[in-house]
């Protein structure tokens, strides 16, 4: 190796230190994953990316940043990981995935990659250990190959890059803990106002969709009347519990207040969020309560109510305001059910 080769080399090598210290610099998810397509895009000078991330449970990516992708793209927030797929593929390899020319790999057929004109491509995925945390892809327009050199620089910023996702997720759940419902576990009413703000704002910069389920359960104030407070408290961490089961690992679940639950959930529109929400109804009416001095186990039933945007409403306040009233016309027209207003206007 001439001296000069080994100087670009050591150049290069303290470039790609700085942009790793950069990246793993901050606590904020939204801000590390913006920083490593930023800084990734720039050191394979490819003109567009995305980094989705990956939830285990449930074999789902989801799209979480994004740059030079149209929105038509970009609308397909989350999807499965399929047998056999091109995301399948890049995560069996667990290494760098390259490919120069689309045109000419017979697996490279999906219809919305195809047709934004994606025609090369590398997919890092972002291991840690032996867990999957997402994969960050760089696209082009054009055919190309990738300069090995540069390759190896941006599997270097990939390994900051995980570290600095998982760091960022963990600071997320301590942040939780400190702001959580001390009976459900769960983020407390103070909590709900602060992030729905911000995933409000989140949905509008990206044009994301963005659903809230708020539920309520029926006649709580029988069951305290009747077996007492203890009892009630045991419904409440009962359905707690069935909640965070139910929804994603992206989805947030509040205790709001009383016998009040609420649900965000990033990236889900109205058929989603029905759907989580009519299960979430439907496991609540099969729970099936033990309690002292009952001779029959006790049965719950929660009333609810979805709203999303941009579909219902176009703000914090008229998101929230439009799914609470959804939960009480379902309260008052029979309990036990989910009201939408697609629902409620037919």
């Amino acid at each position: 190796m001439s001296v000069k080769t080994a100087q670009n080399e050591a150049k290069k090598l303290r470039e790609i230190i700085k942009i790793s210290r950069a990246v793993v610099s901050s606590l904020d998810l939204d801000d590390v994953l913006q920083k490593i397509l930023l800084y990734a895009r720039e050191l394979m000078e490819t003109p567009a990316g995305s980094v989705a991330l990956f939830d285990a449970r449930t074999s789902v990516m989801t799209l979480h940043a994004s740059a030079g992708l149209s929105p038509e793209f970009v609308a397909r927030d989350h999807w499965h990981v399929e047998h056999g797929g091109l995301t399948q593929k890049i995560l069996d390899h667990q290494d760098l995935f390259i490919i120069e020319d689309t045109s000419q790999q017979s697996f490279f057929n999906n219809p919305l990659a195809i047709s934004e004109g994606i025609k090369s491509l590398i997919a890092v995925p972002l291991w840690i250990k032996d867990s999957i945390v997402g994969i960050l892809y760089l696209n082009d327009f054009k055919p190309r190959s990738f300069a090995p050199s540069a390759c190896e620089q941006l599997g270097i910023l990939a390994s900051f890059a995980t570290l600095s996702i998982v760091n960022a997720r963990l600071h997320e759940r301590t942040v939780r803990l400190a702001c959580t419902d001390g009976l459900t576990g769960l983020f407390n009413h103070r909590q709900f106002k602060r992030i729905l703000a911000q995933e409000v704002t989140r949905s509008k910069r990206y044009s994301s969709e963005l659903s809230l389920v708020m539920i309520d359960i029926d006649n709580f104030k029988r069951f305290n009347d009747t077996y007492g407070h203890p009892c009630g408290d045991r419904i409440l961490a009962e359905v707690a519990g069935l909640l965070v089961d139910i929804f994603r690992e992206a989805d947030l679940v509040f205790r709001s207040g009383g016998e009040e639950f609420v649900i965000i959930l990033p990236l889900s529109g109205p058929d989603e969020a029905v759907w989580a929400a009519e299960r979430a109804c439907e496991s609540v009416a099969a729970l099936s309560i033990s309690w002292p001095g009952t001779d029959h186990p006790l049965g719950v039933t929660v009333s609810v109510g979805v709203a999303s945007l941009p579909q219902d409403a176009n703000s914090e306040e008229s998101l929230l305001e439009v799914a609470d009233q959804l939960m009480y016309q379902a309260k008052h027209q029979g309990k036990n059910r989910v009201h939408t207003l697609k629902s409620v206007n037919l």
